[in-house]
C-alpha cells in the first residue's frame, strides 16, 4: 500500500467529528488523508475500521452508479507507528466549495427546525422547496442514497455529510459526490464480532435488523431500514428501491474486497457476508412483500 507520510503535507484544513484529518499533495493532487478514530462501542479496539469502511463504502457506492469522493487506502507514520488511514480525493477546487444540505435546510426551514435536524419530514419539505434543481431529481437521489445506505449499513448519513458544490467563480451549483461513508460496514467490528456474526445466526439477523439504524428519524426515533423499506409508505423510496436493486453485483463487490491487500481471510469473509444478508434480507425481502401486496390489490 502508499505510504503517505513522504508527501508533502498542505496549509488546508478539514471539518469532520471522526478522526484526525491532514491534507497533502499526491500526484499533484489534493487528498485527505482520514485517520481512523477511536473505537468508542468496542473497548477491546484501540482504532476503528473506518479507514476501510471509507474506501470499501465508496467503491461500493461506484457500482451503484454514484459519483463519490475518490479514496485510496495507505498508511502514515507517526511516532514510528504506522496507521491504516483513507485518502481521500478534495473535490472542492477551482472556485467549488462544499454546501451541504444542512446549509440549504437553513434557507427555507423554520428555526425551529434547524438544518442539522434530521426528521424525515423535514427533509423532504426541504426538498420540495429549495429551487437549486428539480425537486424531483433530487427527490429521487435523496431515495437513491438511502436506499444504497441501508445496503451497506450507513448510519451517519446526516444533513452535513452529502449536499451540494457551490462555484463562487459563475454562482453555480450542483450535487456534489458522495463522501463520508466511514460510517458503514460495521467499523467498529473487531475479528471476534466478525467471527461470532459468522457463525451466529442471531448475530448476524441482529445487524441486519436492528443495527444499524439510519440517521434519519421520523417522530424522534431513528428509521430502522427493513421496517421502512417495506412498509412502502413512501412510494418514492419504493421507486427507489427497484433502482437501485437491479444494479448491485455481488460478484464485482466480492473482487473489490478481495483486492484490499490488507484485509485477512476472516475479514473479507465478513463483508461478502454481511452484503450478500443485507442484499437479501432487506433489499430484497422488502420487495417481496411490496410486490406481493401490490399483486393482491
Amino acid at each position: 500500500m502508499i505510504d503517505f507520510t513522504k508527501y508533502p503535507k498542505t496549509n488546508k484544513s478539514f471539518n469532520g467529528a471522526n478522526g484526525s484529518k491532514i491534507s497533502i499533495i499526491y500526484q499533484n493532487e489534493r487528498y485527505m488523508v482520514k485517520f481512523p478514530g477511536g473505537a468508542k462501542l468496542n473497548s477491546n479496539m484501540s482504532y476503528s475500521n473506518s479507514s476501510i469502511s471509507e474506501y470499501l463504502g465508496s467503491h461500493i457506492l461506484q457500482t451503484l452508479g454514484f459519483e463519490t469522493q475518490q479514496t485510496i487506502l495507505g498508511t502514515y507514520e507517526i511516532n514510528n507507528q504506522k496507521k491504516l488511514v483513507v485518502a481521500c480525493k478534495d473535490f472542492a477546487i477551482n472556485g467549488n466549495t462544499i454546501q451541504d444540505f444542512a446549509s440549504i435546510k437553513n434557507q427555507i426551514i423554520d428555526s425551529v427546525r434547524q438544518g442539522a435536524g434530521t426528521e424525515l419530514e423535514s427533509i423532504l419539505e426541504t426538498i420540495e422547496k429549495q429551487n437549486i434543481m428539480p425537486s424531483n431529481s433530487l427527490r429521487n437521489f435523496f431515495w437513491d442514497m438511502f436506499i444504497a445506505d441501508a445496503f451497506i449499513g450507513n448510519w451517519d448519513r446526516h444533513n452535513g455529510n452529502w449536499g451540494f458544490l457551490y462555484n463562487e467563480q459563475n454562482d453555480s451549483i450542483k450535487l456534489a459526490p458522495l463522501w463520508n461513508a466511514g460510517s458503514s460496514l460495521y467499523p467498529q467490528a473487531d475479528e471476534e464480532i466478525m467471527k461470532k456474526v459468522l457463525t451466529d445466526k442471531n448475530e448476524l439477523l441482529v445487524r441486519i435488523y436492528e443495527r444499524p439504524e439510519s440517521a434519519i428519524t421520523i417522530n424522534g426515533k431513528k428509521i430502522r431500514y427493513f421496517d421502512f423499506i417495506k412498509s412502502n409508505e413512501y412510494p418514492d423510496c419504493t421507486k427507489a428501491l427497484k433502482r437501485i436493486l437491479p444494479k448491485i453485483n455481488l460478484a464485482v463487490i466480492n473482487k473489490i474486497i478481495d483486492e484490499i491487500e490488507c484485509l485477512n481471510e476472516i475479514q473479507k469473509t465478513f463483508y461478502k457476508t454481511i452484503l450478500k444478508e443485507r442484499k437479501e434480507r432487506i433489499l430484497d425481502q422488502a420487495l417481496e412483500i411490496i410486490t406481493k401486496k401490490e399483486n393482491e390489490g
